[in-house]
């Protein structure tokens, strides 16, 4: 990737940084509901986003509010594909987001969510 590229997808996951999963209180990119951010062009980029849950009542919502965010503050023209497979899972939250819903909720997630893996 070239270093414009790197840097705009730096300046992308700021814009994702942004969005918060008004449920969880957490934004999309820390939350790990973003898979993967293909740029394609300078103006044009495509997203792979999970969902919390299958049946998300946000699952419109966000989508369209990271397109207007990143069409209002960057330019740029973002199709953005919702993925199932493989399904979300705490295991993708960045470290900021899992201190985030610690500090938030008061306990960790991700170690709630290994110890109820490990029991079944």
């Amino acid at each position: 990737m070239s270093t414009n590229f790197e840097e705009l997808k730096k300046k992308i996951i700021d814009v994702l940084e942004t969005v918060i999963d008004p449920e969880i209180g957490i934004d999309v990119y820390n939350l790990g509901l973003i898979y993967d951010i293909k740029i394609l062009d300078e103006k044009h980029v495509k997203i792979d986003m999970g969902l919390t849950t299958a049946f998300c009542p946000l699952a419109t919502v966000i989508p369209l509010t990271i397109i207007d965010q990143l069409k209002e503050k960057l330019g740029i023209d973002a199709d953005i594909d919702i993925v199932y497979d493989p399904p979300w899972t705490p295991l993708r939250m960045t470290e900021k987001g899992r201190a985030m819903f610690k500090e938030r909720f008061g306990y960790d997630i991700v170690e709630m969510y290994i110890q109820t893996q490990k029991q079944e």
